[in-house]
C-alpha cells in the first residue's frame, strides 16, 4: 500500500496533506509513504522533518500510489501521472466545476470529495470544512485587527481613554464562532447575527450580543444538516433594514456566510459601505464564491471611501502550518477507516455511509448523485 503526497500546485496554495505526526502514524498502519520535494516547505516543514517520519522523498510520487493525498483538487495535467484506480482525496470543490469532475473519471480514479463529509458524530474528525473554517475565522479577526487604524480593547491612560472597537460578525458558523471568540478575547464589544435559531444561544455564549429580525421565517431557518436556509426575500428586506441600521455604528465587519453549492448570499451592499465610519473594516470570508460584501476584490483590499474591504483568498492558508496540520491529521483519520488493520492494505467499503457522501468518481464515471450530468 503506497500513499503519495504531492507539492500542491495552485500558486495560492501554501498548505500541505501531511504532516511528520500523520507520516508516523501511516507507517504503523503498514503503509509506504512518499512525499515530493518541497511539498511542505510553504507550511514550515521541511523535507528532512518528512523523511526522519519516515517518508521517501521524490520528484514525482504518484505513478505508483494507491492513495494520493492533496489540499487541492488535482489539475488535469496532474492526472497524467495518476494510476487508474488510485484513491485520490482531497478538498474538491465539485459545486460548478463538471468539467474536471469528468477529467478525473476520465483519468480512472476514484476521487473523494472531504468537504462532502457528512456531519455526523463518527466523522467529526474528519470534518475539514470545520476544522479550516475554525482557523479563518480567527484570521479574519486578526487580519480586521491589523488594517484597523485603532485598539480593540478599551484603554484607560493618563492621556485619556481609548473606547473599545464594536465588532460584527455576519453568519455564526464555525468561522463566525471563533471570530466572536478571537475579537472578545481581544476586547472588542462584538454583536453577531445568523437566519439559524440556534445559533443565538451560542452567540450569546461567547459573550457576543444576538441581532436578527426573531419572527416565524426565523424559528424555521435551519436544515436538518445544521445549515442555513435560503430566506425569503420578504425576511431578507427586514433583515437588511435591520443590520443596515446597525452596521452604520459598527468598527469591524466580518462576513462569513456561505451555502453549500450556490453563490454566496450579498448581506452588505455599497449602500451600507458608505454609511460606515471612515477607518472601518470590513472582512468577506465568503469572497472564493463572490462575496457577502457588495465591491469586495477577491484576493485584495478593496479602498471604499474611507472604508477598507478586505477580500483575502484562502484564509485558512494564511495560517498554513496550522492549517495542514489540523486538515492532516482529518485526512489521517478518514484513511484509517479504509485500511485492513490485519492485512495492512486498503480495503476500501464502497457501501460505507463516509465513502457514499463523498465519492465523487470511480470506474471512469461519475457516481455522486449531486453531480450527475443532466440529461439533455
Amino acid at each position: 500500500m503506497r500513499i503519495a503526497v504531492p507539492r500542491e500546485t495552485d500558486a495560492g496554495e501554501p498548505r500541505v496533506a501531511a504532516t511528520p505526526e500523520t507520516i508516523k502514524k501511516f507507517k504503523l498502519l503498514g503503509a509506504e509513504v512518499a512525499v515530493a520535494r518541497g511539498a511542505g516547505i510553504a507550511a514550515g516543514i521541511p523535507d528532512a522533518e518528512f523523511e526522519a517520519a519516515g517518508a521517501q522523498i521524490a520528484d514525482t510520487v504518484t505513478k505508483d500510489a494507491d492513495i494520493v493525498l492533496k489540499v487541492r483538487r488535482p489539475a488535469q495535467n496532474e492526472l497524467a501521472d495518476y494510476k487508474k484506480g488510485a484513491l485520490v482525496i482531497a478538498i474538491m470543490d465539485p459545486y460548478g466545476n463538471d468539467a474536471a469532475l469528468k477529467q478525473m473519471a476520465g483519468a480512472g480514479v476514484s476521487s473523494i470529495a472531504m468537504e462532502l463529509m457528512p456531519r455526523i458524530t463518527r466523522a467529526q474528525s474528519m470534518d475539514v470544512l470545520s476544522s479550516q473554517a475554525n482557523l479563518a475565522g480567527y484570521r479574519a479577526v486578526i487580519d480586521a485587527a491589523e488594517e484597523y487604524g485603532r485598539a480593540l480593547p478599551m484603554m484607560m491612560t493618563a492621556a485619556g481613554t481609548v473606547p473599545a472597537a464594536k465588532v460584527f460578525i455576519m453568519g455564526v458558523g464555525v468561522a463566525g464562532l471563533q471570530a466572536i471568540a478571537t475579537a472578545r478575547r481581544l476586547g472588542a464589544i462584538v454583536t453577531a447575527t445568523d437566519v439559524r435559531p440556534a445559533t443565538k444561544e451560542q452567540v450569546e455564549s461567547l459573550g457576543a450580543k444576538f441581532l436578527a429580525v426573531e419572527d416565524e421565517e426565523f424559528k424555521n431557518a435551519q436544515t436538518a444538516g445544521g445549515y442555513a436556509k435560503e430566506m425569503s426575500k420578504e425576511y431578507q428586506a427586514k433583515q437588511a433594514a435591520l443590520v443596515a441600521e446597525h452596521i452604520k455604528k459598527q468598527d469591524i465587519v466580518i462576513t462569513t456566510a456561505l451555502i453549500p453549492g450556490r453563490p454566496a448570499p450579498r448581506l452588505v451592499t455599497k449602500d451600507m459601505v458608505a454609511s460606515m465610519r471612515p477607518g472601518s473594516v470590513i472582512v468577506d470570508l465568503a469572497v472564493e464564491r463572490g462575496g457577502n460584501v457588495e465591491g469586495v476584490q477577491a484576493g485584495s483590499i478593496a479602498q471604499v471611501g474611507g472604508v477598507k474591504i478586505v477580500g483575502y483568498q484562502n484564509v485558512p492558508g494564511r495560517l498554513a502550518a496550522s492549517a495542514s496540520a489540523l486538515y492532516a491529521k482529518n485526512l489521517f483519520t478518514f484513511v484509517e477507516t479504509l485500511i485492513d488493520k490485519k492485512e495492512k492494505k486498503l480495503a476500501v467499503n464502497w457501501d460505507d455511509e463516509l465513502v457514499k457522501a463523498t465519492l465523487l468518481t470511480r470506474d471512469g464515471a461519475v457516481v455522486h448523485p449531486n453531480f450527475q450530468p443532466k440529461a439533455a
